[in-house]
C-alpha cells in the first residue's frame, strides 16, 4: 500500500526545519546504504552526529507517529531516527530494495515500511521523482512541501536524477505491528470503513461488527 499523508507539517514546522539546515554538515549518503544499495545511491545525508539531529527529530517524527493515518495504516511499534537528504543536480538513487533490518547493535528493527517527508517545494528541483514499483505498475510520486507518503519496504524504488535545483526529504523506517503488507492493507480498509459508519451511524450493527471484526484480525495478525 502506498498512502501519502497531506500537510504532515506545517509552515512554522519547515520554516524551523529549513532554518537548522541552512549551515549544517552534509556527507556522502553511500556511508548510511547497504552494501547493494550502496553501488546504486548518490545524494548527500546530515551527518548522523551533528547536534541538530535530535530537534530536527522532533520536528519531522513527533507530527508522523501522531498523525491517524499513519497510525492506522502503519501499526508502527517501532519508529527509527529519520535521516535528512539532499539531491543536487546529478543526483540520483537507483533502483534498491530497503535492507530488511536496520539500527544499531542493540537497537535492531524491521524495516516493515518506508516513509519519505518532502521539505521542499516541488517547483524548486527538476526531477527527483520517488517512484515505487506496486501490484499495479510504478508510481511516481512528488509531492509539496509538508506531504509525506509512505509505502512498504520491502517495494523495489528508485529517486529518479535530479536535474535542477535542490530536493530536500526525511526519510524513516517503521516495524510494524504487523509485518505482512497485505494483512496492514485490509486492516486500514477495514478502519476506513469502521470510521465511515462510526460517523453515519455510531451505534449501529454493521458499526459495531466491523469493528469487532477489525479487532479480531488484530490480536490474529499483530506481533507486540
Amino acid at each position: 500500500m502506498l498512502l501519502t499523508i497531506p500537510e504532515l507539517l506545517n509552515a512554522s514546522q519547515l520554516e524551523e526545519i529549513h532554518r537548522l539546515l541552512a549551515d549544517a554538515p552534509f556527507t556522502d549518503g553511500r556511508y548510511s546504504a547497504g552494501e547493494d544499495a550502496r553501488r546504486v545511491k548518490r545524494n548527500e545525508e546530515l551527518e548522523p552526529g551533528d547536534a541538530r539531529v535530535a530537534a530536527l527529530n522532533r520536528q519531522v517524527l513527533m507530527p508522523l507517529y501522531r498523525h491517524s493515518a499513519f497510525q492506522a495504516a502503519a501499526l508502527p511499534r517501532r519508529l527509527s531516527g529519520a535521516f535528512f537528504a539532499r539531491y543536487q543536480p546529478g543526483m540520483r538513487y537507483g533502483a534498491h530494495v530497503d535492507d530488511p533490518v536496520m539500527g544499531p547493535e542493540g537497537g535492531r528493527y524491521r524495516a516493515d515500511i518506508s516513509v519519505t517527508v518532502f521539505l521542499n517545494a516541488s517547483d524548486a528541483y527538476e526531477g527527483g521523482e520517488l517512484v515505487v514499483e506496486t501490484a499495479f505498475g510504478e508510481q511516481s510520486v512528488k509531492l509539496p512541501a509538508g506531504h509525506a507518503v509512505i509505502y512498504p519496504s520491502s517495494s523495489l524504488h528508485h529517486v529518479s536524477p535530479v536535474t535542477r535545483g535542490e530536493r530536500l526529504v526525511a526519510v524513516a523506517w517503521a516495524e510494524s505491528m504487523v509485518r505482512d503488507p497485505a494483512q496492514r492493507h485490509i486492516l486500514y480498509e477495514l478502519h476506513q470503513v469502521h470510521e465511515s459508519l462510526r460517523e453515519r451511524d455510531p451505534d449501529g450493527e454493521a458499526t459495531r461488527r466491523t469493528g469487532h471484526v477489525r479487532a479480531n484480525l488484530m490480536r490474529m495478525w499483530g506481533d507486540v
